[in-house]
């Protein structure tokens, strides 16, 4: 049986942040639904009648996505210390290009983000990782798109140490869930020539985000 929206995580943790910051909720529209083969809501159109507590309507359109992890994997050449950015390619509904991105996903009803990106980080790019290898960015959630979505974003980073002779392996390999419309090549570059690439405003912040985090300024400076 298909679970219904007002009984899925998604919807309960986006209707219980409105009402915690306030929001009076009066009611909400269900125009459109995605689940997945479980029959869990993936996505959703919503309309929402909600008074702020200033006394305002907040603009109603809501897309409901959920919680989401993005991963920057460092591999650094063993010798050189050369910094690379294994990236995955694919195309987006956005403009239909070919984009460079950092491996994503979505954490759906799951709670433990980092075990999510870890798994993500596998099914996208072949690389198994533990949880415990990667660095966590952000402890609240960051919201790429205020105006129109719920999607709250947690960001980590992983670096590898290998020749180059390895790094050179994850170049150009297919990946992805075909069940889940991913059709992904990885693409591994150097880090500023990755970066450059890089047109998702998340993927952008998550780079510097990372620099930071490491003290490597020489390297953002030729960003």
């Amino acid at each position: 049986m298909d679970e219904k929206l007002v009984d899925s995580h998604k919807y309960n943790l986006w209707k219980g942040r409105l009402e915690k910051n306030g929001l009076d909720v009066h009611n909400v529209d269900e125009l459109y639904s995605r689940r997945n083969g479980k029959g869990e809501v993936l996505f959703s159109l919503l309309y929402t009648d909600a008074t702020t507590p200033e006394g305002d309507k907040i603009p109603p359109i809501c897309f409901l996505k959920g919680e989401v992890v993005c991963v920057l994997i460092c591999f650094v050449e063993i010798e050189t210390r050369e910094k690379y950015l294994l990236l995955v390619r694919q195309r987006r509904i956005c403009d239909g290009s070919l984009t460079y991105e950092h491996p994503a996903g979505m954490l759906d009803s799951e709670s433990d983000a980092a075990s999510v990106a870890a798994r993500e980080v596998f099914e996208e790019t072949g690389i198994p990782i533990k949880k415990e290898d990667l660095v966590e960015l952000n402890k609240g959630p960051f919201f790429p798109s205020t105006g129109t979505s719920d999607e709250a974003m947690y960001l980590f980073y992983s670096e590898i140490e290998l020749s180059f002779e390895e790094i050179a392996k994850h170049h150009n390999q297919t990946q992805g869930l075909i069940s889940d419309h991913e059709h992904i090549t990885t693409h591994v570059v150097p880090f500023v020539e990755g970066h450059k690439l890089i047109t998702n405003v998340n993927g952008i912040l998550l780079d510097f985000m990372y620099l930071k985090d490491v003290g490597d300024w020489d390297l953002m400076k030729r960003l």
